[in-house]
């Protein structure tokens, strides 16, 4: 913004009004003769055998890399991923198994309680052995998960923090889902 002195008469004051028109018009001016130029050589046909013509933008510039950009590209380039990303990977990548291990037990009891023909003891001791295994191994998954998530929370920004499992809940509740045979004595089913 310019600086006006009313001290000075209106003569000072037309003539920087005039000078900010003429810088005005001359950029308007220019503007137009470059719209002007591109337009023609979009008509000569000029940029139709540019490389990359019809492709999307590579935009790979990260602005808030900061001074890890270029580690960021190094990564990316040969395909992984930052350390952090990683891990974020590893623990959701662990819960799903985890989950998928107990909801295999958890359809084999409902299969086992659900079949016309009732479960053998041995099928039954078999099951109460595999539910208390994978209880165990179950928690401990947890557990580790849990210390993945606590490296994560120590290392990145808040945004991408995650909250801790309640594990004593979460086997708690699978052993709800699926409870085990109490009696272990063979039933004649053809009575």
């Amino acid at each position: 913004m310019e600086f006006i002195d009313w001290r000075k008469g209106r003569q000072n004051q037309n003539e920087s009004a005039q000078k900010r028109s003429d810088e005005n018009a001359r950029k308007k001016a220019y503007a137009h003769y470059v719209e002007e130029q591109i337009h023609d050589a979009m008509e000569r046909g000029l940029f139709d055998n540019l490389p990359g013509y019809g492709k999307p933008l590579k935009l790979d510039e990260d602005p808030y890399a900061g001074d890890k950009a270029m580690g960021y590209h190094l990564l990316k380039n040969n395909g992984y991923a930052p350390a952090e990303v990683e891990l974020i990977k590893d623990i959701r990548t662990g819960r799903e198994r985890a989950e998928a291990k107990i909801e295999r037990v958890v359809k084999r009891g409902k299969m086992l309680r659900t079949r016309r023909v009732p479960p053998f003891p041995s099928e039954k001791r078999a099951f109460n052995a595999s539910v208390e295994k994978a209880a165990v191994e179950y928690e401990q998954t947890l557990q580790n998960i849990n210390k993945k998530i606590l490296t994560l929370n120590i290392q990145t920004p808040s945004a991408l923090h995650q909250t801790p499992l309640h594990v004593e809940k979460l086997v708690t509740q699978f052993r709800e889902l699926c409870p085990l045979f109490t009696d272990l004595s063979p039933r004649a089913w053809y009575l």
